[in-house]
């Protein structure tokens, strides 16, 4: 099969695009090399994906609408993954802006351009954070949606422009991700900064004591997860939750740690307010969708991603 990945450098991307390489599919990657994270991380990951004869590379933003165009000119794929945008919660308060251009933007250029293409699939990174609060859980897809942050209404966004989607004859479908984790994660996120905080003995700050929740999903679920999707008959949009259903109190992590690496130096800190406190999604529709049951444990998934990230000497975060 002949696949594009938007954001093939980035954690997600490139974790699928290594994956459906080992499957002897025809994958076409693109991406910016953005700094919003060390580039030297994104650059190492594509090494390993120009490792393979099957995987094709171009570096294109997707804000830069003639450069996008030109790209897509004399090509056409059987299924598109886009994972390119700006992540981060809270980096959105720094510069809002971004997440309009990147997020909403982008995507617009995107579309716009497989409009008209024979493409019979789209997949698009949707979020978790496009939930808000809720008190009822486990949060299905149905639910009212409350974002509370830049990113999360640019998330929000990109569901309605592809509910608008022209070229009926695509199944198109936006991917809701509850926290996902694992080797060659992003260093922004909680259990790369903790991991970089002890490794270089110095201190983690804490966020609302650890008195929130979040929906660990395993990478290799996902992309497990993904691969079965593109088997999928074709539907109208849809939106799905791609989570474990097993929400993890962050206490509890930072208490395993502790005692695992006797590892001390932790602040607590006053709750971020644009961070939600709990995520915990239903993973029914997925489950009954792909068939999907055997969920990796989250400490083993944790250990596994641990190991990864002490025995790479490469990178610095």
């Amino acid at each position: 099969m002949k696949i594009l990945i938007t954001g093939s450098a980035g954690f997600i991307g490139f974790n699928l695009a290594n994956a459906l390489l080992k499957k002897n599919h025809l994958v076409y990657g693109i991406d910016n090399f953005d700094n919003y994270y060390s580039k030297k991380f994104k650059i190492e990951r594509n090494k390993i994906l120009k490792k393979f004869k099957n995987f094709k590379f171009d570096k294109i933003d997707i804000t830069k609408k003639q450069e996008l165009n030109k790209y897509f000119k004399n090509k056409n794929f059987e299924a598109v993954f886009h994972f390119a945008a700006q992540a981060g919660v809270l980096y959105s308060v720094k510069n809002p802006n971004k997440y309009k251009k990147v997020n909403i933007e982008g995507f617009k250029n995107l579309l716009e351009n497989l409009k008209n293409k024979d493409i019979k699939k789209i997949y698009y990174a949707s979020s978790s954070s496009v939930y808000g609060d809720h008190k009822k859980f486990p949060l299905k897809e149905n639910l009212i949606l409350k974002p509370k942050n830049i990113y999360a209404i640019s998330k929000v966004k990109n569901e309605q422009l592809a509910n608008k989607y022209p070229n009926k004859k695509t199944f198109i479908c936006g991917l809701r991700f509850f926290t996902v984790y694992g080797e060659w994660g992003r260093p922004d996120m909680f259990i790369f900064k903790l991991l970089n905080s002890y490794k270089k003995n110095k201190i983690f700050l804490l966020n609302n004591s650890g008195n929130h929740y979040r929906d660990f999903t395993y990478i290799n679920d996902v992309v497990k997860i993904l691969i079965k999707l593109l088997h999928v008959k074709k539907f109208n949009h849809k939106v799905i939750n791609i989570c474990s259903s097993r929400p993890i109190k962050i206490k509890s992590i930072i208490n395993f740690f502790i005692k695992k690496y006797n590892f001390s130096k932790i602040v607590n800190v006053k709750k971020n307010k644009i961070e939600v406190i709990k995520t915990f999604g239903s993973n029914h529709n997925i489950n009954k969708i792909v068939k999907f049951k055997r969920y990796t444990n989250f400490y083993r998934g944790l250990n596994n991603t641990i190991k990864w990230y002490l025995n790479n000497k490469i990178f610095k975060y």
